[in-house]
């Protein structure tokens, strides 16, 4: 499978928090932390479960944070 998308982190998955329609998927990317807010449809799907190797794919125009 190919994509566009060119940031891609290989991790493992530490939780699943489900609640209703979205689920909160916390990954292990070497000794970084990973958060990824999905649909619970896409939990079940990919039949995630702690402990999968997965791979995080970040397509994004911009990621901003600030603290003052």
């Amino acid at each position: 499978m190919r994509f566009s998308a060119r940031n891609k982190l290989p991790g493992v998955v530490q939780s699943i928090d489900s609640d209703g329609l979205m689920a909160k998927v916390s990954l292990r990317v070497g000794d970084n932390h990973v958060v990824a807010l999905v649909t619970a449809e896409a939990v079940s799907e990919l039949d995630l479960k702690i402990g999968d190797e997965v791979t995080a794919l970040i397509k994004s125009t911009s990621v901003m944070l600030a603290k003052p």
